[in-house]
């Protein structure tokens, strides 16, 4: 291999134009050393000449391009003024800076979308996403916790703890089903708080209920059960991740006790995925002689999907314990920590029965090799070191005094309208009094006032009573109160939206054209 070093036309980034396509006559006329500039300048700063590259000798520039050597003079003097070119006598022009670039304009915000088209009577797949991203000045979403209560101090002093003692082995890959202390903490947590054996190596750790509810139907359509019955009203996203997974969702009616077992029976459906602590959206518990039912239907073969849902925020009485700890070989079990601490974290938990495991596993592993290590770690010490429990009571004492204030609320501004599920969770259904109403238009003209709520319609697959369904967890007292009130504002004494000043006038218009002469 030759050590020569390269010759002077080797270092330089070519002996004349060629290396830019340059075409003198691309130049205005009298504005050559400007037009030359410029294109180098733009060849600096996009990469194609790189910093540290020799540039074409003036005279050599100069007879390619078929123009004074002053032209190229002007224009390399010029780059040097702006510090992207040097001169180093013998080794000719050097790159020695880039220009810096433009600032890429942001991109024009898209239009917001407009109240009413928020509120389709059928709502998509997309639906949660689009309302989220909608403006409010006080939202009233169903589902979020008070996200400011977040224990920062103690998560933080919990993160400390982890990454003192945290061994390098700990970062690698680890097991899909979860990082052991967790699943140890999480069974310790499910004994104590809702009445669960369980073995910490049977816990599965997973993104959230919803990841949950993905990897079980997965494990169980290949044995057969594509249909699992659902609460009717019940949770539009929980019926959205299982059609997703091409599950059908026949509905089963719910009432002041519950499910309606007998009509799940009747149905000959093989699974039921429901909310027994709490039903989504009415509050309603599950009755004991419902619960009797129900354990006698899966011992005769039926398999019950349990999503815990709000089961620890239970005000006026303990939380009544969970299906799972009943029958384990007949529940799957799905717990997170999105409303004890923040959706954001996606963290949750899973049981199954024992023919499931092997399943349910290896769509854990297939979908995302494992929760993330850090995120479990430090949840494991907030959990074994107390701080959960502190965190929860604090929330209680918040949530029942904003419950309350909505309760209030309710009572003030829409008095005829029916409050169901105050004795628990993070929100009230309320139902109105003109069964004729449409709650997708109430919920549009709410929102054009500022406040974001969700129609009971959309968490329903049969008729049902409009109503709206309002969360209160993360709102101040008048916040909540305002909100209330923009919604009485919406409603007529009939029970019907208020229609705009110009529907008003249209209307108006209208019958002065039928009036007769």
């Amino acid at each position: 291999m030759s050590r020569a070093k390269p010759n002077d036309s080797e270092r330089s980034i070519t002996a004349g134009s060629d290396f830019l396509h340059l075409t003198v006559a691309d130049a205005p006329p009298g504005g050559r050393a400007d037009w030359l500039a410029g294109r180098l300048r733009q060849a600096i700063a996009d990469g194609r000449v790189p910093i540290g590259a020799r540039l074409p000798a003036t005279r050599v520039l100069a007879a390619d391009l078929g123009v004074s050597r002053g032209v190229v003079t002007e224009a390399y003097q010029r780059l040097t003024e702006e510090g992207h070119l040097t001169g180093r006598g013998r080794a000719g022009t050097v790159v020695v800076g880039a220009p810096a670039a433009p600032p890429t304009p942001p991109p024009a915000p898209a239009a917001p979308a407009k109240p009413a088209a928020l509120f389709p009577p059928t709502p998509g797949s997309d639906i949660f996403d689009a309302v989220r991203a909608a403006r409010a000045t006080i939202d009233l979403t169903p589902g979020v916790p008070d996200l400011t209560a977040f224990p920062r101090a103690d998560w933080l002093r919990s993160e400390r703890t982890v990454l003192r003692r945290l061994a390098a082995a700990d970062l690698g890959y680890g097991d899909p089903c979860g990082a052991p202390v967790l699943r140890g903490a999480v069974a310790a947590w499910l004994a104590r708080n809702r009445g669960i054996t369980v073995d910490p190596v049977d816990v599965i750790i997973v993104a959230g209920v919803s990841q949950a509810v993905g990897l079980l139907a997965q494990a169980l359509r290949p044995v057969g059960i594509d249909r699992i019955a659902v609460e009717e009203p019940g949770s539009l996203g929980v019926r959205q991740h299982l059609n997703n997974w091409q599950v059908v969702t026949p509905p089963v009616s719910v009432d002041d006790a519950g499910l309606r077992v007998d009509e799940l029976v009747a149905s000959g459906l093989p699974a039921v995925l429901l909310t027994p602590a709490h039903q989504f959206p009415t509050g309603v518990v599950l009755d004991g002689d419902r619960r009797r039912q129900l354990v006698d239907w899966a011992r005769a073969g039926g398999l019950i999907i349990e999503d815990d849902y709000d089961a620890e925020h239970r005000y006026d009485r303990p939380p009544v314990p969970a299906l799972r700890g009943l029958l384990p070989e007949q529940v799957c079990y799905a717990g997170s920590v999105s409303k004890l601490l923040a959706p954001a974290l996606r963290v949750g938990w899973l049981l199954v029965p024992s023919r499931l495991r092997a399943a349910v596993v290896a769509a854990k592993r297939n979908a995302d090799l494992g929760n993330a290590a850090l995120p479990q770690l430090v949840l494991a010490e907030l959990m074994t070191s107390g701080a959960l429990e502190r965190h929860l009571r604090l929330l209680r004492r918040r949530h029942t005094r904003r419950r309350d204030a909505m309760v209030a609320a309710l009572a003030r501004h829409l008095p005829t309208a029916t409050v169901h599920g105050a004795a628990a969770g993070l929100h009230l259904t309320i139902t109105l009094d003109d069964p004729t109403v449409a709650d997708t238009e109430v919920a549009a003209a709410t929102l054009a006032r500022g406040v974001k709520v969700q129609p009971l319609s959309w968490h329903c697959q049969r008729p049902h009573r409009p109503g709206l369904v309002l969360g209160y967890a993360a709102r101040t007292a008048t916040e909540i109160d305002e909100g209330v009130a923009a919604i009485a504002a919406v409603l007529r004494p009939g029970g019907r939206p208020a229609r705009s000043a110009q529907e008003e006038l249209d209307e108006h218009q209208h019958g002065q054209q039928r009036r007769p002469a």
